[in-house]
């Protein structure tokens, strides 16, 4: 009964080992281009509302502006997600030349990094010989602590730009809705910086809870920041429309 009972044990154990968490490349991701969609929008919106530009005018250049900025965002991350995943493939092959022509070398860097990490004696002997016993785990050690890269997935970068141009999106959209549903500019434009406001607020609360950072913090900046973005547009639609350009 009591192996029984261990081993009921160790299988809740083994699932518990198998627990989700967030990938934090996803929310990262996630927060780059719904960020960047409310912000590059409600600049524009607030620039041209500033300029007493016309409902149609605020629609068709936004609606432009998502086109283009969602394909150019996922199209960035597509990239620079393939860049980082080319760059682990070079220097894990480049490692493995030198695990297999300067091993005492790679050896003496193995130990390097567990003596900065406080281990000695023959602890220290034990763990190395461990390691240097072990191809893949000795070159997942050395990219990891000595080169300090991280793995990218084959399939990384199309995650990547589907999961920054879908947010762009959506972050795009969200400033926007006023205007189809409301013909006077200065309404549309007073409920964007609220939709916005609330949204922005949400993602900094929604990245607290993931991150474990404070939720009014996080929501606070990311708040201020996109406030500060449409003010910025706001303001060049003033000067512009105050010095005649429109």
């Amino acid at each position: 009964m009591a192996d029984q009972g261990s081993t009921g044990a160790s299988g809740a154990g083994g699932a518990a080992l198998h627990e989700m968490h967030p990938k934090p490349t996803l929310l990262s991701d996630f927060i780059l281009g719904s960020q960047d969609g409310i912000v590059n929008v409600l600049g524009i919106i607030l620039g041209l509302a500033a300029a007493h530009a016309p409902r149609t005018v605020i629609i068709i250049a936004t609606l432009a502006a998502l086109a283009a900025e969602s394909i150019a965002m996922g199209a960035v991350a597509y990239t620079s997600t393939l860049s980082r995943r080319r760059l682990y493939l070079s220097e894990s092959e480049r490692e493995r030349r030198e695990m297999r022509e300067m091993p005492e070398m790679e050896r003496a860097e193995v130990r390097g990094i567990l003596e900065g990490w406080g281990y000695q004696g023959a602890e220290l002997d034990d763990l190395v010989d461990r390691l240097c016993g072990n191809p893949k785990a000795m070159l997942e050690f050395m990219m990891a602590f000595e080169l300090k890269i991280s793995p990218v997935d084959a399939a990384a970068p199309r995650a990547s730009a589907g999961v920054v141009g879908t947010a762009t999106v959506l972050g795009h959209l969200v400033p926007l809705i006023p205007f189809f549903v409301l013909i006077d500019v200065l309404q549309g434009a007073v409920l964007a910086v609220i939709l916005s406001a609330v949204a922005l607020f949400g993602i900094g609360w929604y990245e607290a809870k993931i991150t474990d950072g404070k939720w009014w913090r996080n929501g606070l900046q990311m708040l201020t920041i996109g406030l500060v973005g449409g003010f910025a547009g706001f303001l060049i639609g003033y000067v512009l429309h105050a010095g005649g350009f429109y």
